[in-house]
């Protein structure tokens, strides 16, 4: 199974979306708050490429974007190929 990150904050109303449809999906996913733990800021920028929004969401490293992309990659019937999902 792939590993599945989500950078979010406490009051992103899409963070909270986002990290629903990952759990409605059975993938699961280590959530890495911005806002409660300022030191992964940096980290945020590096693995994201500058990214100033969340929830930014990576797939084995790779960032694939936010909750609009995770639910467009989940309807074209990407995310399954990229997240391998148990039983299957």
């Amino acid at each position: 199974m792939a590993r599945v990150t989500i950078y979010s904050t406490g009051v992103c109303p899409y963070c909270q979306k986002a990290k629903a449809l990952l759990q409605k999906w059975n993938i699961p996913f280590e959530e890495i708050r911005i806002d409660t733990d300022r030191s992964k800021l940096t980290e945020f920028a590096r693995v994201t490429n500058g990214a100033r929004t969340v929830p930014q969401i990576l797939i084995d490293g790779k960032c694939i974007g936010g909750f609009t992309e995770l639910t467009e990659l989940h309807m074209e019937g990407g995310l399954d190929k990229l997240v391998e999902k148990p039983g299957h």
